[in-house]
């Protein structure tokens, strides 16, 4: 095991596959997750939690409903503010988080420019829907939310360990 300073921590070859396979891998299961509601046309469970199909026009919880195409620009401005953060995060926690927002801004971008009504207008495919919430998410959303969490997370741990003189350093496994 050798220490390697946290802020070439993303430099690494072994941290940027990571990042790959954590964005291909939201987007691969958002995409196929999607399909599967899709394909079966499922309304199933009561209580906590069901499968409920949802297209959403607009952003998180219906916003911006009425203007899909900015919604489609403002998703794509996510993405690109999400890749250009986790490259230049400073320790491999906070990129591979950022790595998931990456993931989960394509999974619903892709719906956005793939499916219908037609390019840039597209709807998401929302389908996860919990009983205590009025609106419901998928797989994209989930990754956002807890890629953004884990990276203030992450972020704040690596402030409080500087703060308290101890280096910001990480153990890198390889």
């Amino acid at each position: 095991m050798a220490i390697v300073p946290e802020d070439s921590a993303v430099r690494s070859p072994r941290v940027r596959v990571a990042m790959v396979a954590v964005a291909t891998a939201v987007v691969a299961a958002d995409q196929v997750s999607k399909a599967l509601v899709l394909a079966s046309h499922p309304v199933a469970g009561t209580g906590w939690a069901a499968v409920r199909l949802v297209r959403n026009p607009g952003a998180s919880g219906g916003i911006g409903a009425g203007y899909p195409v900015l919604v489609t620009l403002a998703a794509l401005v996510i993405a690109g503010v999400a890749a250009a953060l986790a490259v230049r995060a400073r320790g491999r926690a906070v990129a591979v988080c950022l790595a998931a927002v990456l993931g989960g801004a394509l999974g619903n971008l892709s719906d956005r420019i793939f499916r219908s009504p037609g390019f840039g207008r597209g709807t998401v495919v929302d389908w996860i829907h919990l009983g205590w919430s009025s609106g419901s998410f998928n797989v994209a959303d989930t990754a956002i939310q807890i890629g953004v969490l884990g990276a203030v997370i992450a972020m704040f741990a690596s402030e409080r360990a500087q703060k308290a003189g101890q280096p910001r350093e990480h153990v890198n496994p390889g």
